[in-house]
């Protein structure tokens, strides 16, 4: 699979809207899901070694930012007819086996991912109380290996950060991941 790096942001753009299904039958919306201090949309998918080797990581920074006033949704927008591990039952069972405390939804038409410009699994947005983006760039620094001991947590900081000041930090370093697979 080939690694793709998230490209430079421009950040200050509006987060798209959308109406996704997500693995517990609800359709969520953007307001749905949208935290009081800020909002993270993450594109991940079931199958990606990047996504896997990040995800309890990733659920516990997710956990520990509502606290903060952070809303979070996690977006599935590969081509399941290709990828049959990222379908919408495995969806579900990735969902419950690492105990998503978030909506994880599946963007069928791939409109979702194409609006936000989202380029791999993991890919992360970070938005304002606003809903302006602030933030586009990684979990940690850890990629399929653990990040060491003493990393950053580069995105719940971030988050953090737009949160209480509604601003991100200066430096952002790309996410990399597996490319999105798009339909043909």
């Amino acid at each position: 699979m080939p690694l793709v790096e998230t490209p430079n942001a421009e950040l200050g753009v509006t987060a798209p809207p959308f109406a996704l299904k997500g693995t517990d039958g609800t359709t969520y919306t953007l307001d749905d899901v949208r935290g009081e201090k800020a909002t993270l949309v993450m594109f991940i998918c079931n199958h990606c070694p990047y996504v896997k080797a990040v995800i309890e990581r990733l659920v516990e920074t997710v956990e520990a930012l509502r606290e903060e006033g952070v809303g979070a949704v996690a977006v599935m927008p590969n081509d399941t007819s290709n990828y049959p591990q990222d379908s919408f039952g495995n969806m579900i069972a990735f969902a419950k086996a690492h105990r998503f405390g978030f909506p994880y939804v599946i963007d069928e038409t791939q409109d979702v991912a194409r609006a936000y410009g989202a380029v791999c699994t993991p890919d992360f947005f970070g938005y304002d109380a606003d809903l302006k983006l602030k933030y586009r760039g990684r979990l940690d620094e850890g990629r399929t290996d653990p990040p060491s001991p003493r990393a950053k947590r580069e995105l719940h900081d971030a988050m953090v950060m737009i949160a209480h000041a509604g601003e991100g930090p200066e430096v952002q370093l790309p996410s990399m991941g597996c490319s999105v697979k798009w339909k043909l």
